[in-house]
């Protein structure tokens, strides 16, 4: 069966579960899932568990395996053989939408580095948004704004200063269709109201730094359990400027193009890669390999060998490696979220 699944393009259900911040009813509406207050997020072909709450998180295939098991038993029809020879059996990639009805508490995620020396894990987790929407004049807080002291942070924390953390921020406006890359080890917020496709490193690892106003308790759960003093070494307490959160972004004007369109900056590259693709004179075309699809805008064809798949506006879809080549057509727009290229630069340590 999986064999002859696997040729196919695989209609991802929703995959949601309940979080300590509000959602709005945007996942709900795009993907015809529940969204809602507690649901401000959905894992789209997720291999990851929640941290500690495993198997929550997982996504769940048609035969009822989990795609984390599916992917171990057959890595290289899954993930295709160069991507196994350089990365293993892991799909590389953690992919969600974030609807935001409350802003995000100041927090951050560990380096690889971290990752490795205190929680014995490969992979640390940089991210990116694309915005699917925004209110005009959104801001996000991406890292301090002035180097800051493990100490006067740690003093911030303790003292659950909101104010503080979030006054202490470099900030910045995003619009609709702007990408975003936000490195392991910045401190960062996003406002509400703002809708987010995110791809990250596949793990769900967090540090808060406050958590006012947010049904988690932060001294219990906020440190991935290595507590405060542990856990703030993996903050980055360098200073950005305005110039440095610009080299992390991709204007929309950059990205809303016909064609194949690569939507984040190429210091992205050794994480994840993300297309947006809007078919013109031509069907773009996208070779053999893990791909995460997410339909955001219109209808169109998806077509894989001489097979074509109606798509339209919410369908989530997972293209294996055995798949092969696939490409789209269409009044339609969609997201290609995929794994680093086997050939990708390292990561920097």
């Amino acid at each position: 069966m999986w064999v002859q699944l696997m040729e196919s393009p695989i209609v991802l259900p929703v995959n949601q579960f309940d979080h300590f911040y509000r959602g709005g009813d945007r996942i709900g509406a795009l993907r015809h899932g529940p969204g809602g207050p507690r649901r401000p997020e959905e894992w789209i072909g997720s291999a990851t568990a929640r941290f500690g709450q495993a198997p929550a998180g997982l996504t769940v295939l048609p035969d009822g395996a989990t795609l984390a098991e599916q992917v171990s038993a057959d890595p290289d029809a899954w993930l295709g053989p160069d991507h196994v020879a350089r990365y293993g059996a892991s799909t590389e990639l953690l992919v969600k939408l974030l609807d935001l009805d409350q802003r995000l508490p100041v927090h951050l995620h560990p380096t690889r580095d971290f990752s490795r020396t205190h929680l014995g894990l490969a992979h640390g987790k940089t991210e990116a948004w694309y915005v699917l929407d925004a209110p005009e004049g959104a801001r996000v807080g991406v890292g301090f704004a002035d180097r800051m002291s493990i100490d006067e942070i740690r003093a911030w924390v303790m003292d659950r200063d909101s104010e503080a953390l979030l006054s202490a921020l470099r900030t910045r406006e995003v619009r609709p269709g702007d990408a975003m890359l936000v490195p392991a080890g910045l401190p960062h917020t996003v406002q509400e109201g703002v809708f987010v496709l995110e791809l990250q490193e596949p793990t769900d690892l967090s540090i808060l730094l406050e958590w006012e106003g947010f049904a988690v308790d932060g001294f219990k759960d906020g440190h991935l359990d290595l507590g405060f003093d542990t856990a703030l070494q993996a903050v980055d307490t360098e200073g950005v400027s305005d110039a440095d959160l610009e080299r992390l972004v991709v204007p929309r004007e950059d990205i809303e193009r016909e064609g194949l369109i690569t939507a984040l900056p190429a210091q992205a590259d050794p994480y994840f890669r993300l297309h947006r693709i809007v078919p013109g004179k031509q069907s773009p075309s996208v070779e053999a390999g893990f791909a995460i699809v997410l339909v955001t805008e219109g209808r169109g064809v998806l077509t894989v060998g001489d097979t074509g798949w109606q798509i339209t506006r919410g369908d989530a879809l997972l293209l294996p490696y055995a798949a092969g080549p696939w490409s789209v057509s269409g009044e339609v727009t969609v997201m290609a979220c995929r794994p680093p290229a086997p050939d990708a630069p390292d990561a920097p340590r």
